[in-house]
C-alpha cells in the first residue's frame, strides 16, 4: 500500500512538471528546458512533497530566475525555505520578488511575519494588508490574511468595533471565527472572557477541548492559579489523553514558566491562527503547505512546543521517519508529558521500520523513567506489550489498571478486553472468556469485542447461534468492517447456511483481499456451494501470501488433495 501511494505521488509529480513546463512561456524557459534543469525541478518538487525540505531547497535554488516566468516556482521555493528553517532567506527572496513586481500571497505573508516578529508593526500591517487585498484563489488564504491583518490593527479600535469586523469574515470558517472571538475578548480583558471560553469548550458539535488550555492559561496569567488548575483538572476528565492539557497540568503543579502562550500578545494569537490552518491542511494530506503555516507559527512563538507534534506527524505521514524521529527526540526533552508521548510515537516508527526490539527498548525505558505513572500511561504500556506479542508481561500492567479503576471508568472495558485477548493468546481461555464478558458487561456495544468473543466461540465449535446474534449486532454497529463481515460469514458457514455465508465471505474478500484467513474461508464456502475449481484457486492464492502461517498452509495442502 505504501509503495502504491508513493507510486501515485510520483506520477502526479511527473505530470505536474510536464504541465508546468508545457504551459510556461517558451522563450523565457529555454535555459530551464535542459534535462538537468527538468531533473532539478522534478527532484525539488518530489522532495518537497516528502517533507525533505533542505534537500528540496538544494535542488530548487539551482533554478534561480525561473520565478520570472512561472509564479508556482517561487511559491514552492518559498515553502522549501520556510520549512527548512530559513525564514530570513525566505524574507530576502520575497523582497526580490517584490522588486520584480511578481510577489505572491506567500511572499507577502512571509514579509509580514518577518516584520511582526521584529516588532516593525507598521511594515507588518502593510504586507498583511497587501495579502488581504490580493484575493487568493484559496479561500483559506483569504480568511487567514483578513484575520491576521485584523489582529495587527486592533489597537486602533475597541472590542465592539473589532468584533463587528470579525463577523464580516467568511462564514464557512465559523469555528475559526468563534475561536478568534474568544481570544479577542481575552486580549481586551473583557469580563465576558471566562463565559465565552466555557461556551466554546462545552460545544457538543465540535471538539474544542484544546481551548481549555487557553482558558486556563488566561486565568493563570491573571494570577488565579487555583482556578487554572480547576479548569485543567476538569478538562482532563473528559479529555485525559490531550497532550496540551497534560503538560500544562504538570507545568502548573511544578510552577514552570506559563508564558508560552499569552492571549494579550498578538504574535501568540496569530501563531495559533496559523496553527489551526496548518492542522486543517494536514487533515487533508496537504503537508508542505501545512508545514509552511506551522513553521511561520513557530517563528512567532518559538517556545510553544506543541506545534512540533504536528510537524512530526506530518513527516510520519509521508514516511519521512528520520525527520519525525529527530523532532520527537527533541520534543521528548520538553517535559514529562512530551516524553511519554514522543516515546510512544518513536516506538511506532521503529515498529514500522521492523525494528521491534529497539521499539520495545525505547518504550520500556520511557515507562520506567516516569517518576509517577498514571493509569493511562500504564494502559498504553500494556497495550504496546500486547500488540507486540508480549502477552504475559502485558497482563501484569492490565492488572494494575483494572485494580486502580472502577467499572464505570472508560479504561475498565478497554483493559478487560486487552487482558482477555492476552489470556486467549497464551491459551488460558477460561480467564480470557471471563474478561471479554466483563468488558461487554461494562459496554455491550463494543463491536470488536463482540467479534473477538464470538469468533473464538465459533472456532471452538460452541455457542454458534449466540455468536451469530452477537456478530449480527457487531455488523450493525460497524457495517462493512472486513473482520466482522468475515466472522459473520464464518458463523453462517458453521451453521451450514452456505448460500448466505458466501455473500458475506465474498464481501470480506473484497474488503480485505490480502488476508490469508479471509481468503481461506471464502475458498471453503465456494467448495460447499459446488464451485470447486474457484475454491482451489483461492486456496492456492493463500499459499502464495507472505503472511500465511505454516499451520494454515498444511491445512490448505490437505484440502487441495482431499477437498472438504
Amino acid at each position: 500500500m505504501k509503495f502504491l501511494i508513493f507510486y501515485i505521488k510520483s506520477i502526479v509529480s511527473i505530470l505536474f512538471v510536464i504541465i508546468f513546463l508545457s504551459t510556461s512561456q517558451a522563450n523565457s524557459l529555454d535555459k530551464f528546458n535542459k534535462s538537468e534543469r527538468v531533473s532539478d525541478y522534478f527532484s525539488g518538487i518530489l522532495l518537497l512533497n516528502e517533507n525533505q525540505y533542505e534537500k528540496s531547497f538544494n535542488f530548487l535554488k539551482r533554478l534561480n530566475g525561473l520565478e520570472k516566468s512561472h509564479i508556482n516556482y517561487s511559491s514552492k521555493y518559498l515553502y522549501s525555505l520556510v520549512n527548512s528553517g530559513n525564514l530570513k532567506k525566505a524574507f530576502e527572496y520575497s523582497k526580490i520578488l517584490e522588486k520584480q513586481k511578481i510577489d505572491s500571497f506567500e511572499s507577502q505573508l512571509i514579509m509580514g511575519i518577518f516584520y511582526l516578529k521584529n516588532s516593525q508593526i507598521d511594515l507588518a500591517q502593510k504586507y498583511f494588508l497587501k495579502a488581504k487585498t490580493r484575493n487568493s484563489r484559496f479561500i483559506l488564504n483569504n480568511f487567514l490574511s483578513s484575520s491576521i491583518y485584523t489582529w495587527t490593527v486592533l489597537d486602533n479600535y475597541n472590542l465592539d468595533q473589532v468584533t463587528f469586523e470579525l463577523k464580516k469574515l467568511d462564514e464557512r470558517f465559523d469555528n475559526l471565527i468563534k475561536i478568534q472571538n474568544v481570544l479577542l475578548n481575552c486580549y481586551f480583558n473583557s469580563s465576558a472572557t471566562n463565559n465565552l471560553f466555557k461556551e466554546l469548550t462545552s460545544n457538543k458539535n465540535t471538539d474544542f477541548s484544546r481551548y481549555n488550555y487557553f482558558h486556563a492559561s488566561f486565568v493563570a496569567n491573571s494570577g488565579n492559579m487555583d482556578k487554572a488548575k480547576e479548569i485543567i483538572n476538569s478538562a482532563l476528565t473528559s479529555s485525559p489523553r490531550n497532550l496540551l492539557l497534560n503538560q500544562f497540568k504538570l507545568d502548573l503543579d511544578q510552577n514552570n514558566d506559563l508564558s508560552i502562550f499569552n492571549c494579550k500578545i498578538k504574535e501568540h494569537v496569530i501563531a495559533e491562527i496559523l496553527y489551526i490552518a496548518s492542522n486543517a491542511l494536514s487533515s487533508q494530506s496537504i503537508y508542505p503547505l501545512s508545514d509552511f503555516y506551522l513553521n511561520l507559527a513557530k517563528n512567532l512563538n518559538k517556545n510553544f512546543h506543541f506545534y512540533d507534534a504536528l510537524l512530526a506527524e506530518n513527516s510520519y505521514n509521508v514516511n519521512n521517519f528520520e525527520n519525525a524521529k529527530k523532532i520527537y527526540n527533541d520534543l521528548s526533552k520538553k517535559g514529562r508529558a512530551f516524553l511519554w508521548y514522543s516515546s510512544k510515537q518513536l516506538a511506532r516508527i521503529y515498529i514500522q521500520e521492523e525494528n521491534k526490539e529497539y521499539a520495545t527498548k525505547v518504550l520500556d525505558n520511557a515507562y520506567k523513567n516516569l517518576v509517577s505513572k498514571d493509569v493511562y500511561e500504564t494502559f498504553d504500556y500494556a497495550e504496546f506489550l500486547k500488540n507486540n506479542e508480549k502477552f504475559k508481561e502485558s497482563i501484569i500492567y492490565y492488572n494494575e489498571v483494572i485494580n486502580a479503576v472502577n467499572k464505570n471508568h472508560p479504561l475498565y472495558k478497554e483493559s478487560t478486553d486487552g487482558r482477555g485477548v492476552a489470556y486467549e493468546r497464551i491459551g488460558d481461555w477460561e480467564k480470557a472468556e471471563r474478561d471479554l464478558l466483563a468488558s461487554l458487561e461494562a459496554d455491550p456495544d463494543q463491536a470488536y469485542v463482540l467479534n473477538y468473543l464470538a469468533y473464538s466461540w465459533i472456532e471452538q465449535g460452541v455457542k454458534i447461534e449466540k455468536s451469530l446474534d452477537m456478530l449480527e449486532k457487531a455488523n450493525k454497529l460497524r457495517s462493512n468492517d472486513p473482520y466482522i463481515t468475515d466472522s459473520l460469514g464464518w458463523a453462517l458457514f458453521k451453521l451450514k447456511r452456505y448460500k448466505e455465508s458466501k455473500d458475506f465471505l465474498q464481501l470480506a474478500v473484497k474488503l480485505l483481499p490480502g488476508d490469508p484467513i479471509v481468503n481461506d474461508h471464502y475458498g471453503d464456502v465456494l467448495w460447499k456451494n459446488g464451485n470447486e475449481i474457484q475454491a482451489r484457486y483461492y486456496w492456492n492464492y493463500v499459499l502464495g501470501l507472505e503472511k500465511t502461517e505454516e499451520e494454515l498452509k498444511k491445512n490448505i495442502e490437505e484440502k487441495l488433495i482431499r477437498g472438504l
